[in-house]
């Protein structure tokens, strides 16, 4: 069976994640990228150059080439381009309409306002357009500014008033002219994840993560602890605003915060979470996570039980950046057990690459995963690892 996987630069969830599974499974994978440079250490993959934001060229790549059994992408920017793709051929995908609602942040607030799900205050500002515009549009503040259709916090910044919102959009469009940006009201409370598997019949849910960002302005995600649960009106409140958006295929990744008990959407990222956390959350469940994600594309069922097991605690630490510069000394990658809790440290950084601040998770200079099953001694095993170790940067 054939597996077209739609890519960008290679990221640890395909690296690590989907191309091993597929390989469990039996396929043969054919990788569509715009970058097939950056995929060459996969010698034993098809790698095919094709202009992957493009579903016209999406389409006839695959259409003169080998027959497709599934169509797949795990990247933000891709989700369209692939349910187009898999729909032209027949195959099984996410609804493409709820592929661009999650992806377009103005698409997403109109329609979840449409259907009377949630209404937040927001404006849209179109690619080029003067700022001064939404002087005159009814803003509240404070307010969050953001790329329509951007990812990881890129350009996503708190303004206290119309000064600095000004600013804000102004240093946004220097460095993304040709981007459109929202402006919605900022949404109170503790921040949190749904994440969901779904094969357009069954959903299951396989928990969350309660999120620690950094200070304001910016929303950098420093520290995830997983949530095996969430309470049960909260976790109905966002299914619910899934349901509207018409996400219910495959893994989806939700953003949330919970303010005095009412769930409101951040965003959503229509497909599983990354930064490792998925490489975590298939190890704490104990389950082929990633072989069930590529079933639900291949046409199969996912079972009524995923026998996931519910006795882990978990904690990832994503140490930053604090200035910019040449990351001179670093640990190296880690595999640790100590007092029953497994640790995993990688460096996402070099030593001897110089850097400048992104106010992003391009920021990270590593990922530490501890997974066991007491969150107080996961946190405290965690903390000391980190504690016991030094990233220095050199201006």
């Amino acid at each position: 069976m054939r597996l077209y996987l739609l890519a960008l630069n290679p990221t640890d969830s395909v690296t690590e994640g989907f191309l091993p599974a597929a390989a469990r499974l039996g396929l043969d994978v054919t990788v569509l990228t715009d970058r097939p440079a950056a995929h060459r250490d996969h010698p034993d993959i098809e790698i095919l150059e094709c202009d992957v934001r493009d579903f016209r060229a999406v389409i006839t790549r695959i259409a003169t080439h080998h027959r497709p059994d599934a169509v797949f992408t795990n990247s933000d920017h891709l989700q369209t381009q692939a349910a187009l793709a898999a729909e032209y051929f027949g195959l099984p995908a996410k609804d493409w309409r709820a592929a661009l609602r999650a992806k377009d942040k103005a698409h997403l607030r109109r329609h979840l306002a449409l259907t009377g799900a949630d209404t937040v205050r927001s404006a849209e500002l179109p690619a080029g357009a003067d700022p001064s515009v939404l002087a005159g549009l009814d803003v509240p503040f404070p307010c969050v500014v953001k790329p329509r259709e951007g990812v990881a916090s890129e350009d996503v910044v708190l303004a206290a008033d119309s000064e600095e919102l000004l600013l804000r959009c102004k240093e946004i469009q220097a460095r993304r002219p040709e981007a459109a940006l929202v402006v919605e009201e900022f949404l109170a409370g503790e921040l949190y994840t749904l994440e969901t598997l779904g094969d357009g019949r069954v959903r299951h849910v396989l928990g969350g993560f309660h999120t620690e960002l950094s200070p304001p302005p910016y929303f950098i995600e420093e520290r995830l602890t997983f949530v095996p649960a969430h309470p049960e009106p909260v976790a109905e409140q966002i299914l619910a605003q899934l349901d509207a958006l018409g996400v219910g295929f495959g893994a989806c990744h939700t953003e949330f915060v919970v303010h005095e008990g009412r769930a409101r959407i951040i965003e959503v990222n229509y497909r599983a979470i990354g930064d490792q956390c998925d490489l975590l959350l298939a190890q704490l469940l104990d389950i082929p996570l990633f072989e069930h994600i590529l079933r639900t594309h291949l046409g199969e069922p996912l079972p009524a039980d995923l026998g996931a097991r519910t006795d882990g605690a978990a904690r990832l630490e994503y140490p930053c950046a604090e200035a910019a510069g040449t990351l001179v000394s670093a640990p190296g990658p880690v595999d640790l057990d100590v007092d029953g809790v497994r640790l995993t440290y990688r460096p996402l950084r070099e030593t001897g690459e110089r850097h400048e601040l992104h106010h992003t998770n391009r920021d990270y200079l590593g990922v530490l995963r501890a997974t066991g099953t007491d969150q107080s001694t996961v946190d405290r095993v965690a903390a000391d690892f980190l504690a016991a170790r030094r990233w220095e940067i050199a201006p």
